[in-house]
């Protein structure tokens, strides 16, 4: 005990770890000789401190480490492995949409999700708004679904990275997740622990995200990019707007339902729907299915139009614990909060700004996340018609709708949200909700 203190008395004092002691604090974490305080004090060093690359590489490798590193092509995969993973953001759904179309165009994708993190959703917490979905699967199960669907999304097993369970949840409640030596141990060592072939990597930018500068952003992307090369995981980054709503929806069940229109074709928002092809023309092509970006986005185009992507989902949803007619009814199955209504501006304009953090700490506050790790969430709460940048608001043209528990809820949104939203005369342009791409050139 007295050894792992002296490895956070060194990171605390801007000392650079050796490979040995990281590893020692690491396989503290999982097997519980380290204790969470100690934890909330290294997450706490490191966030003040940083880490060079080697200690980045090294942390990110040995908690990778301390679990179950699963090899697809030995658990009977006949075909590329692909996953996504996604940095956080507000409204961000589109995990939910991009594993089923890239399953029903050839890719495998065994997805290990997260839940929410400070004022960012979860896809697990999203997914477990649906009656009976199971996201704790055991190996056994999750390698059994993604053969037979072609994708599955569960969340960490008992089994896989332990060490990032403790940490992920200490980092949630401690103000210690935007940073980047952190964030890049968490994303990879799951990742590569989940075995893909490849990797993509949604990095968000803005308000809303934990990047809020390009220039932070960047630092990032090298960091993962460069990380991910020393564990031999192929990987590719997409850096996306995160300064507003992805789509019109925030919050767990309203998120689910505005999946099940666009997988059905009923309504797709475009900034969405940008950012969910963008990256499934990087796996496509990562995954080898695709000769090139024109031929990957004529893939999943048509995995949409042709309901393929929408009945892999359905059976994913199914073959997880949920209805089999949820795309056919989703009103029959998804929760509503007690009350809704529309919030409207104080004045008519253009939104020409949105504080995307706001927005998503407003759900956080209605119930729809959590201030502390083992917090319960209400999965009906949160926001839809979320207007974007560029679009008017009046008397008769709301900012959005509030789902909430309570008029004493919705009261306190209410307020929080046209804070958060600056209004202008004149019109606004919009602007792409992709930024740019970015890969590790050897």
């Amino acid at each position: 005990m007295q050894f792992k203190t002296e490895i956070i008395r060194k990171k605390r004092n801007g000392a650079v770890l050796r490979e040995k002691d990281i590893n020692a604090f690491v396989n503290g974490i999982a097997d519980g000789s380290v204790s969470n305080e100690q934890i909330s004090a290294m997450a706490m060093a490191i966030f003040f401190q940083n880490m060079t690359f080697d200690e980045i590489s090294a942390m990110t490798i040995a908690m990778a480490k301390t679990g179950q590193i699963l090899n697809w092509h030995k658990l009977g995969i006949d075909g590329p492995t692909s996953d996504k993973h996604s940095t956080g953001g507000v409204g961000d759904k589109v995990s939910l949409m991009l594993a089923p179309i890239v399953a029903s165009c050839g890719v495998f994708d065994p997805m290990i999700a997260g839940r929410g993190l400070g004022h960012t959703g979860g896809t697990l917490d999203k997914l477990e708004s649906i009656p009976g979905f199971n996201v704790n699967l055991d190996v056994e199960t999750f390698a059994r679904t993604v053969r037979k669907v072609g994708c599955a999304i569960i969340g960490q097993t008992a089994k896989m990275v332990p060490a990032d369970r403790r940490f992920y949840a200490i980092r949630d409640v401690t103000e210690t997740v935007d940073s980047i030596p952190l964030i890049t141990a968490s994303i990879l060592s799951k990742k590569i622990a989940a075995g893909p072939d490849t990797l993509v990597i949604d990095l968000k930018v803005g308000t809303g995200a934990f990047m809020q500068t390009l220039e932070d952003a960047r630092e990032l992307a090298t960091s993962l990019l460069r990380t991910a090369d020393r564990a031999g995981l192929p990987t590719k980054c997409v850096l996306t707007d995160m300064n507003q709503v992805l789509g019109t929806t925030a919050g767990n069940a309203l998120e689910i339902g505005e999946t099940i229109d666009y997988l059905n074709g009923t309504k797709r928002n475009d900034r969405l729907h940008e950012v969910t092809i963008a990256l499934a023309e990087k796996m496509l092509c990562a995954a080898g299915v695709a000769a090139d970006a024109r031929a990957a986005n004529d893939m999943a185009t048509h995995a949409l139009d042709s309901g393929r992507a929408r009945e892999v989902f359905a059976r994913m949803v199914a073959s997880q614990g949920g209805p089999t007619d949820l795309l056919d009814s989703p009103a029959k199955y998804l929760p509503k909060a007690p009350m809704a209504r529309p919030v409207f501006p104080r004045h008519e304009g253009h939104i020409s700004g949105i504080d995307a953090r706001r927005i998503g700490n407003v759900v956080v506050d209605l119930g729809g996340g959590r201030n502390v790790s083992n917090a319960e969430i209400d999965v009906t709460v949160g926001l839809s018609a979320c207007a974007e940048v560029g679009h008017r608001v009046g008397e008769r043209e709301p900012i959005c709708i509030v789902h909430a528990a309570n008029d004493s809820d919705a009261d306190r949104a209410e307020v929080e949200i046209v804070k958060a939203v600056t209004i202008v005369s004149r019109e606004v342009p919009t602007s792409s909700a992709i930024i740019e791409s970015t890969s590790l050139e050897h």
